[in-house]
């Protein structure tokens, strides 16, 4: 525990360093966040990401499943998926401190070629862990993380060093308590990549109707099979999928104020206006134009939360 609070220490300085408004950092795939307010919970999606927290907590939502994480612990999203999410825990005198990482399938799938605790989980389990997970830090995984940072204190070692550390980082990752999730993302014919290419097809597609059975057949599952992994991973039905997104890019478009109330949920899919004014103020408390309104005067888009 000690040893740990001391990497936490170190990781916080580094974090407050180097974070930058974008979040962006001179290492490709590397994220740091800082906060000094809690703010209101934002839409967004999660992307494929590794999220530790250094400083303060943060709460996700998808669906009715919140996940909590804080200080010395992470996140892991091995689906790219639409939720709501803010800072729980910063202030001007001790803002949250984050560091993403993008999880990179073929680095993973590279990883999985190497001997060790990880061979007996390889196989292409028909099971499909959750896409959202939440565990704490070990020691060795912190310490890959500092030095991944220290690194942009050091351009001159970075070309070298940071695709070593981050094989390090995702070792520790494999090989740790949501290893399950992460090995998924690097088997090319996973249960969690088939379900990943049904999201990606509804995301790409979220205005359009379709058929469960048809996208089931695409990924080559029976319907009820599919059912119940794309609920597994994601924790909503495909239909529910579809309706969040649907919610997420009318809260956007809103927030631009290009078109009215009724133009915006026809373009994202709605036939009917009194249905969208319902399901929008059922998952933002608030009917579309309100929201909206409120939005404009007090925030501008921003980049998806992680």
């Amino acid at each position: 525990m000690i040893r740990i609070e001391a990497q936490l220490v170190r990781l916080r300085t580094l974090i407050a360093r180097h974070a930058r408004p974008d979040e962006t950092t001179a290492i490709g795939g590397v994220l740091l966040s800082s906060a000094d307010t809690t703010g209101e919970p934002r839409a967004s999606t999660t992307g494929t990401v590794f999220a530790l927290i250094a400083q303060g907590a943060k709460r996700l939502a998808i669906g009715d499943r919140v996940y909590d994480y804080r200080a010395g612990q992470y996140l892991v999203a091995s689906v790219d998926l639409p939720i709501t999410g803010h800072f729980s825990q910063a202030s001007r005198r001790e803002p949250a401190l984050g560091f993403g990482l993008a999880l990179r399938p073929a680095t993973i799938a590279s990883l999985l070629l190497e001997p060790g605790p990880s061979a007996s989980s390889r196989s292409r389990t028909a099971a499909a862990p959750p896409g959202l997970g939440v565990a704490d830090a070990g020691p060795e995984l912190l310490d890959a993380v500092i030095r991944m940072l220290a690194l942009l204190d050091a351009p001159g070692d970075r070309a070298v060093l940071a695709p070593m550390l981050e094989r390090e980082i995702l070792w520790r990752l494999i090989t740790g308590p949501l290893g399950s999730s992460i090995r998924q993302i690097g088997l090319a014919d996973s249960s969690m990549t088939q379900i990943s290419r049904a999201v990606r097809w509804i995301t790409e597609h979220y205005a359009q109707p379709f058929r469960v059975e048809d996208l089931a057949r695409s990924c080559g599952m029976s319907t009820s099979a599919f059912h119940r992994k794309f609920h597994s991973v994601t924790t909503l039905s495909p239909i529910q999928f579809q309706k969040q997104i649907r919610l997420q890019k009318s809260r956007l478009l809103l927030m631009t104020g290009a078109d009215d109330v009724s133009t915006v949920g026809y373009q994202v899919g709605y036939d009917s206006s009194s249905q969208f004014n319902r399901e929008y103020s059922r998952q933002f408390g608030l009917p579309p134009g309100r929201d909206a309104a409120r939005l404009r005067t007090t925030e501008r888009p921003a980049r998806p939360d992680r």
